[in-house]
């Protein structure tokens, strides 16, 4: 991903003047238009060509594809970059660079990068250099001659460690008639955007990535019109870390910002890991880490904040750092990242579980769903008795006694009969508890337990909180197998995997493209069934998508039939799957509650015990 900007270098003496908050983070000065100085610096008159935008900062001229009709500016720069003494301090306004047209035709840099933990990463800490700290760059994609039409920005995903906002718009927007504009971010990733401790929040800011983020929809609220967008009729979306993104910001500032920054959410497998205070010993420890690893770290003691660490990662250069920051993270526990959001007490007030619950949030409509097999990804293939579970188990969630353990387990009883991996339906026993397509046994069962609690869970808590009061809840499962977490995403932005029919696709994306135009993901039945169905024209239960209630608590799963019987290995195992020819759509409406033996009752007890996660 790309590097970041923010404030000019004479705002870090000021900060350091900071007082101490106590309990509360000090907040980001956000300004409702921080780009109101700049906007009135565009010229009165026109360009001299629909590619060229004045953005009063700077001007850039875009590309244009006669065969997709699509129209795209790439590397556009929405902040001042974030580098030296610019680092973990809030977002501003880009420095004006007005002296020529700037080509928006190539991708702005990526920013540094960090993986999860796992053995290979600690000794493979290469492949993570290829970024750049000044990364803060976003990309625009509009249909030729667009005028107020609807806009989805997407974030991305990759444990807010990894990943870049290079998406192309260009299939689903085709896919949707061109009736919307696409906008992709990035925002500083890792030690450099999730950062958190007490001694970074006397002189920067906890959560600056997920705040870039929120400067990014700021910018477009002040430009996207200038691109044929409806600042009015704004999306936010996102996949992984890029769904628990949008869900931070559906519970931004409390919950009081309403359709300020957005109207409408679509978060797939929302990632929420746990979310400590932000000078809680977990977010400190790793503080702490990363100086170590980077030369700025002297003691050892927890809450020591007389040496001054802050400025001293100030005065390090960038390859110092991004070497740091991989290699704590590659050291944390398998399957998670070291630097993730926290409380802050401003932005980001409260646990996702409560906050959801008492139905504080922004935006009106939502759009949410998981996949199969969320978890496989993020935990060891090595879970082969209780014991291994347990000891797992304690380890992912260390505030865990025995007793806690023995309840979580009882949610989660497992079948013995079963001898082999296969995907279940849902409906039937055994349940994604017992057996997926890459698992069975105890190892299934630590893969859902996972998948639940970090990814679907919040999808469910998500729904409850958008049903009802004026607002609207839909939701999906993402079943075409082998259904892992991300499998998903070419589904709607292309290319297509070889499991994913083109029946499957085109209604796919039409489901987000209605979500975003119309506010509701309905398809027609001839859409949901698709071209290869003996009865295209039979009724779908995708054609009249049911609103999610607590009462009605119904989602769509979206699945296949047919194909050529195929495997392929993945995840130490050799995986069943259905490719080529003959592959049909099988969208069926499904009691989300029930589901996989009782998910919803599960989602509500993981809730009850909140404070043992938090979460």
């Amino acid at each position: 991903m790309k590097s970041f900007a923010l404030l000019q270098s004479s705002l870090l003496l000021s900060l350091a003047l900071a007082l101490d908050l106590g309990s509360v983070a000090r907040a980001s000065p956000i300004s409702s238009q921080p780009f109101a100085d700049l906007l009135a610096k565009r010229q009165d008159t026109q360009a001299t060509d629909d590619l060229t935008v004045d953005l009063g900062y700077s001007q850039y001229r875009g590309t244009f594809n006669a065969t997709s009709n699509i129209s795209s500016w790439k590397g556009i720069r929405f902040t001042a970059p974030p580098t030296d003494n610019l680092r973990w301090q809030p977002p501003q306004p880009p420095s004006l660079n007005r002296t020529a047209v700037i080509d928006a035709s190539q991708y702005g840099s990526q920013c540094p990068q960090n993986p999860f933990g796992n053995p290979q990463a600690q000794t493979d800490t290469q492949q993570y250099q290829d970024a750049n700290e000044d990364c803060l760059f976003l990309n625009v994609f509009a249909p030729k001659n667009a005028t107020g039409l609807p806009v989805m920005v997407w974030i991305h995903g990759g444990g807010y460690g990894a990943g870049n906002g290079q998406y192309d718009f260009t299939s689903i927007i085709n896919a949707n008639d061109n009736d919307f504009v696409g906008v992709a971010i990035q925002y500083r990733l890792g030690a450099f955007g999730f950062l958190a401790s007490d001694e970074l929040s006397r002189y920067g800011v906890a959560n600056a990535g997920i705040l870039d983020q929120r400067f990014a929809l700021e910018w477009v609220q002040a430009y996207i019109s200038q691109f044929g967008g409806d600042p009015r009729n704004v999306t936010i979306a996102g996949e992984s870390a890029g769904g628990g993104s949008v869900m931070l910001h559906a519970l931004g500032q409390g919950g009081t910002l309403g359709t300020s920054l957005f109207k409408n959410v679509i978060a797939a497998s929302p990632y929420l890991p746990l979310q400590f205070g932000y000078k809680d010993f977990e977010p400190s420890q790793s503080y702490y880490a990363f100086a170590a690893q980077a030369g700025c770290f002297n003691g050892s003691a927890y809450g020591n904040t007389n040496q001054n660490i802050f400025q001293c990662l100030l005065t390090k250069d960038s390859q110092t750092l991004q070497q740091a920051n991989v290699k704590v993270s590659a050291s944390s526990f398998f399957g998670t990242w070291s630097f993730l959001p926290v409380t802050d007490g401003t932005y980001v007030q409260d646990v996702p579980s409560q906050q959801l619950n008492a139905r504080r949030i922004n935006g009106k409509h939502l759009l949410v769903g998981n996949n199969g097999a969320e978890g496989a990804l993020f935990v060891p293939r090595s879970i082969n008795t209780e014991q291994d579970l347990t000891k797992w188990l304690k380890t992912l969630l260390p505030l865990l006694k025995d007793e806690d353990v023995t309840k979580i387990l009882q949610q989660y009883p497992l079948d013995t009969n079963v001898t082999t991996n296969y995907a279940t339906n849902g409906l039937d026993s055994p349940d994604a508890t017992s057996v997926s397509p890459v698992a069975h046994g105890q190892q299934a069962r630590a893969d859902n337990i996972y998948g639940e609690l970090t990814f679907v869970c919040p999808s469910y808590w998500m729904s409850e909180a958008y049903s009802g009061s004026g607002r609207s809840a839909y939701r999906y499962q993402y079943s075409v197998v082998p259904a892992l977490h991300g499998n998903d995403v070419v589904g709607y932005f292309g290319p297509p995997s070889n499991v994913q029919g083109p029946d499957f696709v085109k209604a796919f994306m039409n489901i987000y493209g209605n979500f975003v135009t119309n506010d509701n993901p309905s398809i027609s039945s001839a859409l949901a069934n698709g071209n290869s169905s003996s009865s295209p024209s039979q009724p779908n239960a995708a054609e009249n998508w049911p609103k999610f209630s607590p009462s009605t608590p119904y989602q769509i799963n979206l699945n296949q039939t047919g194909g050529t019987l195929s495997s392929m290995p993945d995840l130490g195992a050799n995986v069943t799957i259905f490719t080529g020819r003959g592959l049909r759509n099988n969208f069926t409406k499904v009691n989300a509650y029930t589901w996989e033996g009782g998910r919803g009752a599960r989602c509500d007890y993981w809730r009850s015990i909140h404070n043992l996660l938090p979460n």
